[in-house]
C-alpha cells in the first residue's frame, strides 16, 4: 500500500486474476477473490477531515443557475438602458440580444431542474444534452426572428448585448467564489 495525497491506494488497482477452485468451479473462486479485492479497496479509503475539506474548497456552495440568470438579465438590461440613452433602436436591439441569452437559459435551467432529469445519472446526462440543444435552437430561432421583431434593428448593439450577457457568467461565478472565501474565512475564525 502506498499513500498518495489523502487516499491510500494499492499499486495494482486491478482485481486479481481468476483462479480455478479445487472442484474446478472457476466462478466461486473468482467471486471470493473479487470480494476480497473490493473489501481491501474499501478499507484503504480514508474520509476527509474538516480541515482538508476546507483546504480543497469543497465546503463552498455551488453557483446557482438562477443567480447566474439573474446577473445576466441585470447586465443585459443595464446595457440596453445605456444604449437607449444614445438611440432608442440601439436600446431595443440590445434588450432583444439580452433576451436571446436569458430566455433560452431560463428554459434550459427549468428543464434541468425538473423531476425527469433527476431520476438517475443516465437521465441527468441525457437531459443535459437535450436541454442544451433546445437552448441553442431557441437562441438561433430568436436571432433569425430578430429582423422581423425589432424595428430598426442594430446588429452591433444586439451582438454586443449578446456577448456581454453571455460573459456575465464569469462575473457571477467570481462573486460567488468571493462570497465563499469570505464565509470560509469566517468558518476558520470560528474554530
Amino acid at each position: 500500500m502506498v499513500t498518495q495525497g489523502i487516499l491510500k491506494t494499492n499499486l495494482n488497482p486491478s482485481p486479481p486474476a481468476p483462479r480455478v477452485s479445487e472442484g474446478g468451479d472457476q466462478r466461486s473462486a473468482d467471486g471470493a477473490d473479487r470480494r476480497a479485492w473490493v473489501e481491501e479497496a474499501q478499507d484503504s479509503v480514508q474520509p476527509l477531515s474538516r480541515e482538508q475539506v476546507a483546504e480543497m474548497g469543497l465546503d463552498r456552495p455551488a453557483v446557482s443557475v438562477w443567480r447566474v440568470l439573474w446577473w445576466q438579465a441585470c447586465a443585459g438590461l443595464g446595457l440596453a438602458i445605456l444604449l437607449a440613452w444614445f438611440d432608442w433602436s440601439w436600446g431595443w436591439s440590445a434588450l432583444y440580444g439580452a433576451a436571446a441569452v436569458v430566455v433560452p437559459g431560463l428554459v434550459f435551467a427549468r428543464g434541468l431542474t425538473g423531476r425527469l432529469s433527476s431520476i438517475n445519472a443516465g437521465t441527468a446526462v441525457a437531459g443535459f444534452f437535450v436541454w442544451e440543444f433546445v437552448k441553442i435552437g431557441l437562441t438561433l430561432a430568436m436571432l433569425f426572428a430578430a429582423p422581423r421583431l425589432v424595428e430598426d434593428l442594430s446588429w452591433p448593439a444586439l451582438l454586443a448585448s449578446l456577448v456581454v450577457t453571455m460573459k456575465v457568467v464569469w462575473l457571477s461565478v467570481w462573486m460567488q467564489s468571493r462570497r465563499g472565501q469570505v464565509s470560509g474565512a469566517n468558518w476558520k475564525n470560528r474554530q
